[in-house]
């Protein structure tokens, strides 16, 4: 199955800023029936026969951030414009990657990326970018697909919100870490 990256919008059925309801069943219709892992976690998480896994993070009742972890098996296949993101060496999804939007090195994560004009986040524990015998640091391990103002610290989503209330815009610039929690989102009114 082919799992087109449409940011910021969602991964096939799973859409950005959907109820958490909504997100719950369209997770579960990503399940193959003929092979229902025992593993998988209602409104949380799904694995594929592949291996592939599709996580959801929901808060204040809202679709916030999909992640998707590389499949052991070639059956499925997590695209972003043509570019299969774990088919394909990290080095490679970077290079490709910044053809159309700026991608950076996580200040947290070294051998993760960020494209944050489009929410999209590419993780591997390690680098070993010359080593193709060592795939956990040769290809990213997941991507995660996520709102905008997602990686924003509560200092920036305060900017954000000051701005928009002087009709100044938006601000740009994002954390490549929510930190030990997310959960400080919970308490704006965004």
């Amino acid at each position: 199955m082919k799992f087109d990256l449409a940011p910021p919008t969602g991964v096939g059925p799973l859409l950005i800023g959907m109820t958490r309801d909504a997100a719950s069943s369209a997770l579960d219709s990503l399940r193959d029936l003929r092979a229902i892992s025992e593993s998988d976690s209602p409104g949380q998480h799904v694995f594929r026969p592949s291996g592939l896994m599709i996580g959801i993070e929901c808060t204040r009742n809202t679709l916030q951030a999909i992640q998707l972890w590389r499949p052991t098996a070639p059956t499925d296949h997590v695209v972003f414009r043509d570019l299969d993101v774990f088919a394909h060496p990290a080095r490679e999804v970077v290079e490709r990657m910044s053809e159309y939007t700026t991608i950076e090195a996580s200040a947290d994560e070294p051998a993760s990326f960020i494209a944050p004009d489009l929410l999209l986040s590419f993780w591997r524990p390690f680098a070993a970018d010359d080593e193709p015998d060592e795939e956990q640091g040769y290809y990213f391990s997941s991507v995660l697909l996520a709102k905008p103002g997602y990686y924003d610290t509560p200092a920036q989503v305060a900017e954000r919100l000051r701005q928009g209330a002087l009709g100044e815009g938006t601000a740009t610039s994002r954390s490549t870490s929510r930190g030990d929690s997310g959960d400080w989102l919970d308490a704006l009114t965004l």
